[in-house]
């Protein structure tokens, strides 16, 4: 009972997404209503040629086998067109519920956090969004069209049999029960079987695509049979889990056939007995194989729908599961749109631990900043520099303490306005597949085109743009893969040069460049950062020399702070820092 309360409680959370198309569905479902009557006309027809046939033989004219023909041609033509519409339209319904559901499904992993992001392969998400739904077209249209066309079969076929021969017909229907209670055995096997194929195939595009995306360190090692190796266990145990399903999905069909069976061999003993009895006349004889015809082919279209059903519960169990996961940083619901932001920020008591670790990274930390100043963080890594960086646009929400920006604490005012004037540069740049013009535009949708050249000038990288084959219009790879690191950090700071930013993040933005790489970027840096409120993390402390303000963070907090030369008179820990740096 359980399982069925599941089901009927996804199918409620399902139900909404017909409202859009509520014409469609009742239009789809009269067509199966006339597709029906159509169905269960034929054996009527023969009835009555049958029984004129035996019991008055003069009176079966030409004219009256032609009047049959004509009312079921006539019928097989409403049949045909309302069969089109059902194949069709109602397909088509199906398909943009699918869409509205992965629609509705990226926007909402839109609005998950980070924190989501470090516990979830992104391959497992890609299934759901894309094979998960792929079933949930066939069960929009199919559930409802199914469950009624049978409904109205087997209410329909019991009422025209009963008027026939009633204890006939409480033997054939006397085997229904045994079917539903084969159906309820498999239901619950059959839903874990596809489950568990539905995960081993989010798994299997998980590996998939953390090895195509590393195939150049995979290349580099000469580790492609590893790779193949890794790919092979995972590609046999989804062998493993569809083989157990489709067992499962074969034991349950081979057990409705044989019911099939029964209740054919039934109809003919018991039938014949009846009517050696008297009981049933032959044309009510004919009529009833005819209707039980029509009767076993329902019921085993009913019970053969239930395998995909089954696949499209555990879709739309699948898609519930994420979108019944809560955003953990939204919008207050008084939050209010940040404008005019100076820069002034200031961290008060702030304490941060993740979710996967007991210790805090971050304790009681406390910081001003003034508007325009530059800071600097150094210190050892796992002290919290990026963790620091990363709560002020509320990447991650702080345990405890607050922090502002004009004096409003970031609670306060809404997502999108605080993270449009706030710039990242990061060391690991991310460009979009498209264009060059595409990946600087990212920062101003609606930019002109003046304003991404005069925005990629400032960045330095206008010249080498120039020499690419087709200029800004130069297709960059996935993830940027035909730029250097050089040109790719130069694009994402004309991005940000683009978006115009109050307050600047730079996290070890030249940490992986060439000398000359980051010569080159370091200006395009310093040009974007002046007069902007500016963190900066760097492992080069030649980088920050010029920097108003230096902290060097470690796991006890901030424990020094002050200007280069300061620190150094200090000969703490950044002075021994720098002198490290400084040997190598």
């Amino acid at each position: 009972m359980k399982e069925k309360k599941n089901s009927f409680g996804l199918i409620r959370k399902f139900l909404p997404y017909y409202k859009k198309y509520k014409w469609t569905l009742f239009l789809d479902l009269f067509c199966a209503s006339l597709t029906t009557v159509c169905e269960l006309v034929l054996p009527m027809i023969v009835r009555k040629i049958t029984g004129v046939a035996t019991e008055d033989p003069a009176s079966l004219t030409v004219n009256l086998i032609l009047r049959c023909g004509i009312l079921y041609i006539a019928l097989r033509i409403i049949d045909t067109c309302a069969n089109f519409y059902m194949a069709s339209v109602g397909h088509i319904m199906g398909t943009r519920i699918e869409t509205d559901m992965r629609r509705d499904l990226f926007g909402h992993l839109q609005k998950l956090s980070f924190s989501y992001y470090d516990n979830t392969k992104i391959g497992t998400l890609m299934s759901r969004i894309t094979t998960d739904l792929f079933d949930v077209t066939e069960f929009a249209h199919h559930c409802p069209e199914e469950f009624f066309i049978s409904g109205i079969k087997i209410i329909c076929s019991f009422i025209i049999l009963c008027t026939m021969n009633v204890y006939l017909t409480l033997i054939i229907f006397a085997c229904i029960p045994l079917i539903i209670v084969s159906l309820i055995f498999f239901r619950k096997r059959m839903k874990n079987a596809f489950n568990e194929s539905r995960k081993q195939t989010g798994e299997l595009n998980a590996q998939i695509e953390d090895s195509l995306l590393g195939i150049r360190v995979v290349k580099s090692f000469a580790n492609e049979n590893v790779e193949e190796e890794k790919f092979e266990e995972g590609n046999q145990r989804f062998y493993r889990i569809k083989k157990g399903a489709y067992y499962v999905m074969g034991a349950f069909q081979s057990t409705t056939r044989l019911f099939d069976g029964l209740m054919y061999i039934i109809v003919v003993i018991a039938g014949g007995l009846f009517m050696v009895g008297g009981k049933i006349s032959p044309a009510d004889y004919v009529a009833y194989l005819l209707f039980v015809t029509t009767l076993i082919t329902s019921i085993r279209k009913l019970v053969e729908f239930s395998e995909q059903f089954q696949r499209g519960i555990t879709g739309i169990d699948r898609f519930s599961e994420i979108m019944a996961i809560e955003p953990e940083i939204q919008d207050g619901k008084n939050a209010i749109d940040i404008e005019n932001v100076q820069g002034e920020i200031e961290f008060k008591n702030v304490s941060f631990s993740y979710e996967s670790e007991k210790k805090e990274v971050l304790t009681n930390l406390s910081l001003k900043v003034k508007k325009g100043e530059s800071i600097a963080l150094v210190g050892p890594s796992g002290g919290g520099k990026t963790t620091l960086c990363s709560l002020l646009p509320r990447f991650y929400e702080i345990s405890s303490g607050e922090i502002t920006v004009d004096g409003h604490s970031i609670k306060d005012v809404t997502l999108r306005s605080l993270r449009e004037n706030i710039g990242v540069v990061a060391q690991d740049v991310y460009l979009f597949s498209g264009s060059v013009r595409d990946n600087i535009a990212y920062g101003k949708t609606d930019a002109t085109d003046e304003e991404i050249i005069e925005s990629a000038k400032m960045a330095g990288a206008h010249d080498f743009i120039m020499s690419l084959p087709n200029g800004y219009d130069t297709y960059v790879g996935e993830r940027g893969v035909k730029l250097s690191g050089g040109q790719k950090q130069r694009i994402s700071i004309a991005r940000l040069f683009l978006k115009n930013p109050p307050i600047l993040i730079l996290d070890e933005a030249t940490s992986a460049l060439d000398n000359e790489s980051e010569r080159i970027v370091q200006l395009s840096l310093e040009k974007l950062a002046k007069g902007r409120t500016t963190f900066t993390i760097a492992h080069r402390l030649t980088t920050i020399k010029n920097a108003d303000r230096i902290l060097v963070l470690t796991e006890n907090g901030i424990e020094e702070s002050g200007t280069h030369n300061e620190l150094l008179e200090q000969n703490g820990i950044y002075a021994d820092l720098y002198k490290l740096y400084s040997n190598n």
